[in-house]
């Protein structure tokens, strides 16, 4: 293939960006907006954090328990990685709120625990955050079906079960998404003027702090100030400049017209996007992220212009998600001009993949994060891409003693 079609020069990147920064503006002014920006209604503590928390993280069909111990920097976790359970039984038609309530309570039981203690619930479907810091569920995603949790709040009757049953009272309890943790998980270093958590794995999201006073659309009666965590749902962000290619894969996909820039960005789709662009051959029904590395790391094994287009749709990829986070930069830099230092808690397969005979993914993003720093006059901006172990258990032990 002669051409590069999803080549994006600088200049198409610009308006990438500033296309972006203008939905997240919207976002926070509107509801039901492309970028949703959701606030989270838990503000982490300004004098420091301290204590221990009981950490809850049900994403997907995995649950994990941990206790998160912030005595000391870094913070420990007991025990090791917390205590994995697979919870595919959760797409059982039927199953009940009970059911899941005594699945988790029975792992909690054999941790050692302190007499009274806080919960962190990561809990990775779709809610609405409400104030307090529990969160409503708006609906189950990945087969998950159960009826009588939606439209009621996921945190509080999880709490009174627990209390029941339990001689130790857990005293509250946090509700925030994947994203939203890895955000707080930056804050174990306090010397940032900014913080954003960002997912680049199966999916894609980014979650900042935003001042309370530039989110318009939030209820006068919350009566919150300071800076509020904003889960922005950025998947449904819809750049310019996709393909017909693209246009191809968002037709077959389940949900035509969303999740544009998922689709384009993240791992559950960059396989389709390669089968789309030879629509005559025939390639195995599986194909994610993995399998396009695969074809870029061991090219002796496939065709000359598979991995060619495999190199574009992954480079592509890290250059959709830096103009995304110039975008963010540049509205964040547009309420405090004093921000110089940066820290990106960056989580998923897709960001931390490595790419043998090119460039790794986080290496392209940093680049091209430097280039349109560059072209926005940002020079004076410094971003830290840390990959943190156990990001989303350290985060959540963070909201939960918030």
């Amino acid at each position: 293939m002669e051409k590069n079609i999803f080549q994006l020069d600088n200049e198409q990147l610009k308006e990438i960006a500033r296309s972006f920064k203008a939905k997240v503006e919207e976002g926070l002014n509107t509801e039901n907006a492309e970028i949703q920006c959701i606030p989270t209604f838990i503000t982490p503590k300004a004098s420091g954090i301290n204590g221990k928390s009981l950490v809850l993280d049900l994403g997907g069909t995995n649950y994990r328990v941990a206790i998160v111990d912030f005595s000391k920097m870094p913070p420990t976790i007991h025990p090791n990685n917390g205590w994995k359970k697979d919870m595919s039984i959760m797409k059982t038609p039927g199953y009940t709120r009970e059911e899941l309530f005594k699945e988790m309570a029975d792992m909690i039981t054999g941790i050692k625990r302190e007499k009274e203690m806080p919960i962190g619930y990561c809990f990775s479907y779709p809610t609405e955050s409400v104030p307090g810091g529990d969160a409503k569920l708006l609906r189950w995603t990945k087969g998950v079906d159960i009826k009588e949790m939606i439209g009621e709040v996921v945190g509080k009757p999880l709490l009174d079960y627990l209390n029941e049953r339990n001689k130790i009272k857990f005293t509250n309890i946090k509700v925030l998404n994947d994203t939203v943790a890895s955000l707080f998980a930056g804050l174990t270093d306090s010397s940032y003027d900014a913080y954003i958590g960002l997912i680049v794995g199966t999916g894609t999201n980014m979650a900042t702090f935003i001042p309370a006073d530039k989110i318009k659309k939030l209820n006068p009666s919350h009566k919150v100030d300071g800076l509020i965590p904003v889960n922005l749902e950025s998947g449904n962000f819809h750049p310019p400049f996709l393909t017909a290619v693209d246009n191809t894969v968002d037709g077959i996909s389940g949900n035509p017209g969303k999740q544009r820039f998922e689709k384009a960005v993240s791992g559950m789709y960059l396989g389709d996007i390669l089968k789309a662009t030879f629509p005559l051959e025939e390639f195995e029904e599986k194909f994610d992220a993995q399998k396009l590395t695969s074809i870029m790391n061991y090219p002796d094994i496939y065709k000359e212009v598979y991995v060619e287009v495999a190199q574009w749709i992954y480079s592509r990829s890290a250059q959709l998600v830096a103009a995304s986070l110039t975008g963010l930069i540049m509205l964040l830099k547009s309420y405090n001009k004093d921000i110089r230092k940066i820290c990106l808690v960056a989580e998923g397969s897709l960001f931390w993949s490595k790419n043998r005979k090119e460039k790794n993914y986080n290496m392209i993003v940093m680049e091209k994060l430097r280039e349109l720093f560059s072209l926005f006059g940002l020079e004076d901006v410094e971003v830290d891409i840390k990959s943190m172990n156990n990001a989303n258990l350290i985060g959540t032990g963070i909201a939960a003693l918030s």
